[in-house]
C-alpha cells in the first residue's frame, strides 16, 4: 500500500538520491539521514514504517544503530533492510541476528530494491494484524503483552498473559494440562498440573463476567481447558 513512510539511513549522497526518488515515485513518503545517530533520531521523530540501513555508515555502523534501534521500545517494531557492499556471508547473518528483516548487496537494481520493501512492509502488515486480537469484549495484544475488556486494561501476570495467549491461538481445541504445563511454564513444573488450575482460576475472575460460568475458557473433565470459539 502507496503512502508508507520510509527512512533512508546512507552516507552515499547520490544512492539517497536515486532511492528516494524512485520511492517516491511509487509512492512512499521519504526521509533520509546521512549518519546513524541522525537516523536514530529521525527514526523516533517520525516512527516511519520501513527503515532501509546501510552497514558501512561512518562514527557509528549500521550493525550498532541496528541494536539500537531494536532496544528502543517505541520504534523496535519497525522492519530493517540493511544495504551493504559487502557480501560475506558473516554480514548478512550478523545483520539478520540483530533483527534486521532482510539485506539486499550494493549494487542492486532499483526494481529489486522495491520489491523487497514492498515484501517487508506486506509482510509486518501482516503480522501486525495477527499480533492483535479481538474476542466479543476482550482485546489482546500480544505485543504490548496487553489485555482489554470493554476498553479497560485488565492486569495479568506474566504467567496469566502466557497461558491466555496459548489457549486463544489454539481456540476450540482441548490443551492439555501437562501441555499447557510445559508450554508456559517449562520442565521444570513437570506433574504439577495444579499449578494451571489455579492460573486458570485466576484468568477466570479476572477476563469473565461470571468466574463461575465461564464464557471464554472451558473445562474439559479429565483432560484439560479450551477457549471456547
Amino acid at each position: 500500500m502507496a503512502g508508507e513512510k520510509i527512512l533512508l539511513i546512507d552516507d552515499e549522497l547520490h544512492i539517497i538520491e536515486l532511492l528516494k526518488y524512485n520511492l517516491e515515485t511509487n509512492g512512499y513518503k521519504v526521509f533520509y539521514a546521512l549518519n546513524g545517530k541522525e537516523g536514530l533520531k529521525l527514526a523516533i521523530e517520525k516512527k516511519p514504517d520501513l527503515i532501509l540501513l546501510d552497514i558501512m555508515l561512518p562514527e557509528m555502523d549500521g550493525f550498532d544503530v541496528c541494536k539500537e534501534l531494536k532496544k528502543n521500545e517505541s520504534i523496535s517494531n519497525i522492519p530493517i533492510i540493511m544495504l551493504t557492499a559487502k557480501s560475506e556471508e558473516f554480514d548478512k547473518i550478523l545483520g539478520l541476528e540483530l533483527g534486521a528483516d532482510d539485506y539486499i548487496t550494493k549494487p542492486f537494481s532499483v526494481r529489486e530494491l522495491l520489491a523487497r520493501v514492498k515484501v517487508v512492509l506486506r509482510r509486518n502488515s501482516k503480522e501486525e494484524k495477527k499480533n492483535v486480537v479481538q474476542i466479543h469484549d476482550l482485546k489482546l495484544d500480544f505485543d504490548k503483552h496487553e489485555v482489554l475488556k470493554d476498553g479497560k486494561k485488565i492486569e495479568l501476570t506474566l504467567k496469566e498473559f502466557e497461558l491466555l495467549k496459548l489457549l486463544i491461538l489454539n481456540k476450540g481445541k482441548v490443551l492439555t494440562r501437562d501441555f499447557l504445563l510445559d508450554k508456559v511454564w517449562g520442565y521444570e513444573y513437570y506433574g504439577e498440573t495444579r499449578t494451571v488450575d489455579v492460573h486458570v482460576r485466576h484468568l477466570r475472575q479476572k477476563i469473565e463476567d461470571d468466574d463461575k460460568n465461564p464464557r471464554y475458557i472451558e473445562t474439559v473433565r479429565g483432560i484439560g481447558y479450551k477457549f471456547k470459539e
